[in-house]
């Protein structure tokens, strides 16, 4: 084979696939997948990015209303890497779709309305599958290597959608809970309607509640959980690698941990054990988890010659990811007995002095609503609180947007916790 014979259309997409922010790979992926399966739109549901757990490109009739419980099911009824065409309940109706889920992450790919491109419908179908590996596996290695700006606007959004889906289910439940009293009334004497009625809105007040606090699950992570995840993910070293790997558990009441502080610890874990597998004679590698509800404090030692230093490029590269999450690692090596590695991160971001804001030229009103956004609050509260109306809070939030040369209210909060406006 020449290098003109090579399928250069399809390596160049890999290459912007696997260079890709993790604010594009939707639509990366998308355009790489188009010419092996046509769809109307793409969609990514996963875990490891808790700010943005769906990441959407295609049909915006579709993507704007795809729902979390929505990719949940349809993800529980598929095995991993075994690709699903089928219909399946998608933006409100039921829609073709291809699905994929990846062995490792759990991420889900679905594809609506499918049909195979200009290759034949195996061979497409075995780029696509191929296309999402690559995508999932650069996801993960995103948010393991989340620098703190990352993991500022992250925490921002999914505090941000803890707080609005609370104000949902306490206002439908309020809805929902008038009903029932309403058709539970003695006036209406249709007892068949009345006991449909009631059996449908407590089924609605169950589904309302679970959301909630499925939502509040993606932001947080028990420690015990965590650490489950991590046994599976090493697995097939435990089996394969020839070196025994002992778990140590967590205490089960420890506090929960934030997802990004969960999915980073993980992959700081394997890359500590795969730097100590590479040394000689290594036999035992012990990893224990702690919690002293400030930190997570992550022990990993080995039983080998102690040849391990901070210097080396597998480490110091570790080392960075530890620092991204403003935690602290330590190295003691023992020569001739083996090395032990201390981490510690931090599960709450530091409180941090206000920085200088005067750069954004803010009108003092402008920098009142800032601070009122970065506590979280809504339009309707910042205009109580300021005693003004809410179209002057939104004329506000406009010229801060452009101000700050940002495009939502979560880059702002983001952007004002990162100099220290709470």
């Amino acid at each position: 084979m020449t290098v003109s014979d090579l399928p250069w259309p399809l390596l160049q997409s890999v290459a912007a696939l696997a260079d890709a922010p993790l604010a594009n790979i939707a639509e990366r992926l998308r355009d790489a997948a188009l010419p092996y399966m046509r769809s109307t739109s793409l969609v990514i549901f996963t875990e490891d990015c808790t700010g943005r757990p769906q990441k959407k490109a295609g049909d915006e009739g579709i993507i704007s209303r795809v729902a979390i419980p929505e990719l949940e099911n349809l993800r529980a009824t598929l095995s991993d890497e075994v690709p699903w065409f089928g219909n399946a309940e998608l933006a409100g109706k039921s829609r073709p779709v291809l699905a994929l889920r990846h062995a490792s992450s759990h991420a889900l790919l679905v594809l609506t309305d499918p049909h195979p491109g200009g290759s034949a419908n195996d061979q497409g179908l075995d780029v696509v599958t191929y296309l999402w590996r690559i995508a999932a596996r650069r996801i993960q290695e995103k948010v393991a290597d989340a620098p703190p700006s990352y993991l500022l606007e992250s925490r921002a959004a999914s505090a941000e959608r803890v707080r609005v889906t609370a104000e949902l289910t306490e206002l439908h439940s309020t809805t929902l809970e008038t009903l029932v009293a309403a058709l539970r009334s003695s006036t209406l004497d249709d007892a068949t309607a009345r006991s449909t009625a009631i059996d449908l809105i407590g089924k609605a007040l169950i589904g309302l509640r679970t959301l909630s606090d499925r939502t509040t699950d993606l932001v947080e992570e028990p420690v015990a959980k965590a650490f489950e995840r991590l046994r599976e993910d090493l697995r097939p070293l435990t089996r394969f690698g020839g070196v025994e790997v002992q778990f140590i558990e967590p205490p089960l009441n420890g506090r929960a941990l934030p997802g990004e502080v969960a999915h980073a610890a993980r992959a700081i874990v394997r890359g500590l054990i795969l730097a100590m597998m590479e040394q000689a004679d290594i036999s035992r590698i012990r990893t224990q988890w702690d919690c002293d509800g400030e930190n997570l404090l992550i022990n990993v030692r080995d039983d080998g010659g102690g040849t391990l230093t901070t210097d080396s490029p597998s480490i110091s590269g570790l080392e960075r990811r530890v620092k991204a999450l403003t935690g602290q690692l330590r190295l003691d090596v023992m020569p001739g007995w083996g090395a032990d590695i201390f981490v510690s991160l931090p599960l709450d971001l530091p409180a941090r002095p206000p920085g200088d804001v005067a750069g954004w030229n803010l009108a003092a009103r402008e920098l009142e609503v800032l601070q009122h956004l970065a506590a979280g609050q809504r339009n309707r509260a910042i205009a109580s609180a300021l005693n003004i109306s809410e179209n002057t809070v939104k004329f506000h939030v406009r010229n801060l947007f452009k101000k700050l040369d940002v495009g939502s209210r979560t880059e702002a909060i983001a952007l004002a916790h990162s100099h220290g406006l709470r």
